[in-house]
């Protein structure tokens, strides 16, 4: 994802001739913690030639319409397209079996377009099926663009704080370290004890508690206790 954000940015940077750019990428799929639940994962990528840093955010995005639906041709939907909030969040359809290319249509909002999507797709798909997808693309995607606000926003402040060492904006968090220990046994678990914030232009790192105050880790993440 940060290739391909870099990338992104890279292009505009070249094609207006500027020093600055950003850029986001997205990827959904199973919650990295919870894989029974669909998330998504958002990178936003601020790139400064002048100062010569790369400044990154990300978040996992547990509010999103990511799902699909396999359909027969004027089979009913209405309960998929209420969960997924269409007409206002865009559809891709696409034939469920066979060359996706041959009747592939994106950006879909209206109704009339969506029917006679999932009827192009079907009649050229071996099964006489088409595949509806939620457009994950965030301007056919308002879910999505309140995920990017809230990054946005997260990375507006992280570029507003300067490295104690060196001054460079985007300080902020590159890492943790796990070991919180067991509220019962005291036994170090995986949650994290520590997050480690650094600079993107210097080699300067600080330590700090977690943001949450958490200083015990719940008998049900040890794994002495709760194996």
């Amino acid at each position: 994802m940060l290739d391909v954000a870099l990338r992104k940015a890279r292009l505009g940077m070249s094609a207006a001739g500027v020093p600055l750019g950003l850029a986001s990428e997205g990827s959904f799929g199973p919650h990295p913690a919870i894989p029974y639940i669909p998330a998504g994962m958002e990178l936003l990528v601020f790139v400064d030639d002048e100062r010569g840093i790369v400044v990154t955010e990300s978040l996992v995005a547990e509010k999103t319409n990511y799902d699909h639906l396999v359909i027969l041709p004027g089979a009913a939907s209405e309960a998929f397209l209420q969960r997924i909030g269409f007409p206002t969040h865009g559809l891709i359809v696409r034939p469920n079996e066979g060359e996706v290319a041959s009747a592939l249509a994106k950006g879909i909002v209206d109704p009339d377009r969506l029917r006679r999507a999932i009827e192009a797709a079907a009649a050229v798909s071996s099964d006489g099926r088409a595949r509806m997808e939620t457009d994950m693309r965030a301007h056919f995607n308002p879910t999505r663009m309140e995920s990017l606000a809230i990054l946005a926003e997260r990375l507006a402040q992280r570029l507003a704080r300067q490295c104690p060492a060196c001054g460079a904006p985007g300080f902020g968090r590159t890492g943790s370290r796990a070991g919180l220990v067991c509220e019962d046994c005291g036994a170090p678990t995986e949650l994290v004890l520590a997050e480690i914030l650094g600079c993107p232009a210097c080699d300067y790192t600080e330590e700090r508690s977690r943001g949450d105050g958490l200083q015990r880790a719940p008998v049900q993440h040890c794994p002495l206790c709760n194996p």
